[in-house]
């Protein structure tokens, strides 16, 4: 039985966008969550991209920690089969659940849900909340605008340039792991 002392929260889409890499690297991002002997926390969806990193991760023996508001329950088809299985009752408990349950961030591809994951743990780091590393994988360029906004805002003075600290990105999903072994080391 794998020890699963460390757990990963993927933020991602409940779709799966327009390019295949999009999917490719969200496969790819559960298998190797699984294979490291990490548990995936995430939002408990069976479709998009959080789907398909759950069932890689399944698939390759993993342990899934999934969390789902009441009323996206039907919307995001409720992934029952997992290791673990909760409800809450709105987002804001959803995502603190997953965050509570997870030594380290990851973003992949996703909309408006995943910017406010996103913001949501960037500004508990920028608030010296909490201190565990968030990366983007930055797929096919994905986050290139989003990390551009950030440094916009940084140099229009309503942030300190530490923020930018506060972010990796990975181009591929084998950097976003040698990433996270050395930040959970």
């Amino acid at each position: 039985m794998a020890d699963y002392s460390r757990s990963i929260c993927v933020f991602c889409g409940s779709r799966d966008g327009v390019r295949p890499e999009y999917g490719q690297m969200a496969e790819e991002t559960g298998r190797l969550i699984a294979q490291n002997g990490w548990r995936l926390v995430y939002g408990a969806g069976d479709v998009g991209l959080m789907g398909r990193v759950a069932r890689t991760a399944q698939d390759a023996g993993g342990n899934t920690f999934g969390v789902i508001p009441v009323h996206l329950f039907q919307r995001e088809v409720g992934k029952r089969d997992l290791s673990t299985f909760v409800i809450t009752e709105n987002m804001h408990e959803r995502k603190k659940v997953m965050y509570m349950n997870s030594d380290a961030i990851v973003v992949l591809p996703g909309g408006a849900g995943t910017l406010d994951e996103f913001f949501e743990v960037l500004t508990w780091r920028q608030l010296d909340l909490h201190d565990k590393p968030i990366i983007l994988l930055n797929t096919a360029g994905y986050w290139t605008p989003l990390i551009e906004l950030i440094d916009h805002y940084i140099a229009q003075g309503f942030a300190e340039a530490s923020m930018r600290d506060f972010i990796t990105t990975a181009d591929t999903p084998d950097d976003l792991i040698a990433q996270l072994s050395t930040a959970l080391s």
